[in-house]
């Protein structure tokens, strides 16, 4: 075995660079946390080959002198730490490990002026230093790194196409942007621009980001956020459950100022979410957090995008609450549109429901057969038996508010109900996602609340099952007649029930035993903690029940009982989505119609 020898200072710095720069983003991440600790008001990034090839991060900060720059190439050289107790950390770097790191893998040029003196230029290539020499420069620092990663030759062969790595770096400058919603964001890939941000407020740069975030726009409205718990305080914006992503990209969470990327704050996003979200899905959301210093540990990972909570339990359930009091609106509170919203002009509050279109000469609904006229013809309930009419008048703008769904115009399909707003908006409401929101929604309350009534069977049902489902069932009866719904094993895969939950109505036996025998197939119901904390598969089961006991697609409707399915959906939390996480609804405004009809 060799005898152990001190590596030299340019492996040392080659080692850590694979820590801190693992790719382009790492590095243009760290040039743009370097810019915003130097108080720049813009900053300007530029891409080529994907930051491989080149990287350009210029600001209008404070600058550097002769003597800063030599120091700022130097290993764990740094001026954003005032003490050595590592706690109260201001600063989105303070390591000193950034610019050392590139400049042992890159060719590294830093050209900077200090705001009162003159401009100087320093080199490092592959670890090797060369003397700052004055140069012509504006205010501020120019960094340029070109062709990453030439010295460490092994960690080059490990990235991604151009185009991968260009788009994760534009993900780390979009997350860095809206965490500092004052600097002036410009960023160029290849020659194109793809993020100018002027500086705004964080209302206005949240709907910027997250509108043309992974080239898709924000539908109408966006939940504010404000809660606190134990001297930590969470604001900022939500979408509501009809905007979603198939990844993790449209969360963004900002820590005492630093965007993270934190498994903590991840975990209760989704838990918060879980009830109104589709499985597979993932939310979107701009969320900060302040905190006191001393109960987060930040020099967790070179990369500073990991934290460590004191108490993670309270930061959990700080998140989860506020999330799940914004998400808790009846049907209305947050449009759901099939169209979006396009990015609105710079310092643009958030948009919250649509603005009213300009009132029609005539009223927005008109039934043909009650004077209240829509058309020139009506239809009548003879007409056609897949299409009925009400003869509800829409509300007007007095009860706008009220009743953000408006009244019960027609049944389509007897499937669908058509109404229309007071402000003329055309709203499609699916019956049978609605109900079984509706349940749900009840069958849960009663349940936390230990009131679940259970309506005996006349007759009890045997319902034949396979062995293993029927067993399943069996081990967690206990678990079950919490939700009103008693069984009793019959001998063989045969179960007998003896009541259901009263809000089911009458369900059908074999279908509801299956879908719940399926459901608790993963997941263990037997400790009475846990079925009393609904945590888990718990309030999957509800939703199982609920699908059971709602109206069905295909039943007729009558206009008392369309325009009731409308005012309970308003008032009752979650209900813009089914138990499974589809939409309830849609809400077409006048002027997204006229766009679906070329208008606009």
């Amino acid at each position: 075995m060799a005898a152990i020898r001190r590596l030299s200072e340019r492996i040392v710095n080659r080692i850590a660079a694979g820590e801190v720069i693992e790719r382009p983003a790492a590095a243009v991440k760290e040039l743009v946390e370097n810019a915003i600790d130097a108080g720049a008001g813009r900053i300007r990034v530029s891409l080529a080959g994907g930051g491989i090839d080149r990287i350009e991060v210029s600001d209008d900060g404070i600058g550097m002198s002769a003597e800063d720059l030599a120091l700022a190439v130097e290993r764990h050289c740094t001026s954003k730490l005032s003490d050595e107790t590592l706690v109260a950390i201001a600063t989105l770097g303070f390591r000193g490990e950034a610019l050392p790191s590139i400049g042992a893998a890159a060719r590294l040029c830093l050209t900077s002026r200090p705001r009162d003196g003159e401009a100087w230029r320093l080199r490092v290539e592959g670890g090797v230093l060369s003397p700052a020499v004055p140069c012509a420069g504006p205010p501020g620092t120019q960094v340029l790194v070109e062709d990453l990663f030439f010295a460490t030759p092994a960690r080059r062969k490990f990235l991604k196409s151009p185009r991968v790595e260009a788009g994760h770096a534009e993900i780390a400058v979009r997350r860095l942007a809206l965490a500092t919603p004052q600097v002036a964001f410009r960023m160029e890939i290849e020659g194109r621009v793809v993020l100018d941000l002027p500086s705004q407020d964080r209302a206005a740069r949240v709907l910027a980001i997250l509108s043309d975030e992974g080239g898709e726009s924000v539908p109408q409205g966006l939940l504010a956020l404000d809660g606190a718990r134990d001297g930590a305080s969470l604001r900022g914006f939500a979408c509501g459950p009809a905007v979603h992503r198939g990844t993790v990209n449209g969360q963004f969470l900002v820590v005492n100022g630093r965007p993270v990327a934190d498994p903590v704050l991840r975990t209760a996003v989704r838990v918060a979410y879980r009830q109104v979200l589709e499985q597979g899905r993932h939310a979107v959301v701009a969320l900060f957090l302040d905190i006191p210093p001393d109960r987060l540990d930040v020099n967790v990972h070179p990369a500073k995008t990991e934290l460590r909570f004191a108490d993670p339990a309270s930061i959990r359930a700080l998140v989860i609450g506020s999330l799940g009091r914004a998400l808790s609106g009846g049907a209305g509170a947050v449009g759901v549109s099939p169209t979006s919203l396009t990015q609105r002009r710079a310092g643009a509050a958030i948009w919250y429901p649509p603005e009213p279109p300009v009132a029609p000469a005539r009223p927005a609904f008109q039934h043909a057969a009650t004077g209240h006229g829509f058309a020139e013809t009506g239809l009548a309930l003879s007409d056609r038996p897949s299409v009925r009419t009400s003869d509800a008048p829409p509300p007007g703008r007095q009860d706008e508010a009220a009743h953000p769904l408006g009244a019960a115009v027609a049944q389509v399909l007897d499937t669908y109900v058509i109404a229309v707003a007071g402000d003329g908006s055309l709203v499609l409401v699916d019956q049978h996602a609605a109900h079984e929101r509706l349940t749900h929604e009840r069958l849960r309350a009663q349940y936390l609340d230990g009131t679940v009534r259970a309506q005996r069977l006349l007759l009890p049902e045997v319902v034949d099952l396979p062995a293993r489902q029927a067993a399943r069932l069996l081990d967690h009866a206990d678990s079950l007649s919490a939700f009103g719904l008693e069984i009793e094993p019959f001998g063989g895969g045969a179960v007998l029930l003896r009541a259901v939950p009263a809000l089911l109505g009458n369900p059908d036996p074999l279908a509801l035993l299956r879908d719940l025998a399926e459901e608790l197939s993963d997941d263990d119901l037997a400790s009475p903690e846990q079925a009393r904390t609904l945590d888990g598969r718990l309030d999957a089961v509800i939703a199982r029940m609920a699908c059971h006991g709602s109206i069905r697609a295909g039943r007729t409707l009558n206009a008392a009982e369309m325009d009731q399915l409308l005012r309970q959906m308003e008032a009752t939390p979650r209900a813009a989505t089914c138990s499974h996480g589809r939409p309830t609804y849609l809400k077409l405004s006048r002027a997204e119609i006229e766009r679906l009809f070329g208008r606009r």
